[in-house]
């Protein structure tokens, strides 16, 4: 059960001049756009079919869900129930910044309820309470879970699997940033454990074990998953140097533009896999561009790269 929210292929581009930066040949890479579905683009859009689904048909009058400050499910939650109809209330943790609104100022501008908890430990509880006050006041909300990863999100990365058999029916490995987990197991239970090499950013505390729960879940199999923790750095939202390094460089090889801290942190880690020899020189690969460039405009990173730009004398 679903409900339309994007048009589905994604096109899969070839990125020759990236391929040939990171070292691989220039046919071996090609770039998933999962970044160019509605609703402002991005990976969520896939799961918030299944999850705004369900809510739908149990009668739902708003949708709650949760995440960072800078969450993209978040806003592309609010996206969603503005396309059904529907309210949106947002609990994210963390503190705002007037310069650097990202998609804070997209989630106003879709109408949201915004309830920000300075302490991330306190959100579960406030999505609770949130929930409650809803309903005692007459509405019927659905509560989705943290980036949209449960086993009916996860559905809508096994349709991505499929497309990718006939998009890229050879492709050796299929790389990925790993957030909540969602869209690695969709991928993991569709094309299998030794063909999706996960990125983690540092979301969850234990991505191996969420992404293994997941794909067992949605009826596939764990074993043998592959999952690269280099990529991290201080922590889950922190710069890294190799992520700029992989921002600059798909934007300036392929004008393709990542965020720093989901995108440019996989791009970070096939960079990394191509230096160990984990991927090598002839082996198809594709990356999932899971979106999140609203996020870009929220991070301090936005600023850095400003700051590069040289006023004429």
């Amino acid at each position: 059960m679903t409900v339309p929210l994007s048009a589905w292929p994604t096109p899969l581009h070839p990125a020759p001049r990236l391929s040939a930066a990171l070292g691989l040949a220039p046919g071996d890479l090609v770039v998933k756009r999962d970044d160019l579905t509605d609703l402002g683009g991005g990976n969520k859009v896939r799961k918030l079919e299944h999850l705004a689904a369900e809510a739908v048909a149990a009668g739902a009058t708003v949708l709650v869900t949760s995440g960072g400050v800078q969450s993209n499910h978040a806003r592309m939650t609010a996206a969603a129930a503005a396309r059904l109809g529907l309210r949106a209330v947002l609990v994210l943790a963390g503190e705002p910044s007037a310069q650097r609104p990202g998609n804070l100022a997209l989630d106003a501008a879709l109408g949201a309820r915004v309830v920000l908890v300075p302490d991330p430990a306190a959100v579960e509880e406030r999505v609770a309470a949130v929930a409650a006050e809803l309903r005692a006041g007459g509405e019927v909300p659905a509560v989705l879970p943290l980036g949209g990863s449960s086993a009916t999100g996860a559905r809508g990365y096994l349709a991505c699997a499929a497309e990718l058999v006939e998009q890229a029916p050879g492709a050796r490995h299929v790389v990925v940033a790993v957030g909540s987990g969602g869209t690695m197991a969709g991928l993991v239970a569709g094309l299998g454990a030794d063909r999706v090499l996960g990125v983690d950013t540092g979301a969850v505390p234990e991505p191996a074990e969420r992404v293994a729960g997941l794909v067992t879940a949605i009826g596939g199999s764990a074993v043998g998953l592959r999952l690269r923790r280099d990529q991290v750095g201080d922590g889950y939202g922190a710069r890294t140097d190799a992520a700029v390094t992989a921002l600059r460089t798909a934007a300036r090889t392929e004008g393709l533009l990542l965020d720093p801290v989901y995108t440019a942190k996989a791009l970070a880690g096939l960079a990394a896999a191509v230096a160990d020899g984990s991927i090598r020189p002839g082996e198809r690969t594709v990356f999932v561009h899971t979106g999140g460039l609203p996020g870009l405009f929220g991070h301090p990173v936005a600023a850095e790269l400003a700051g590069e730009v040289v006023p004429a004398s």
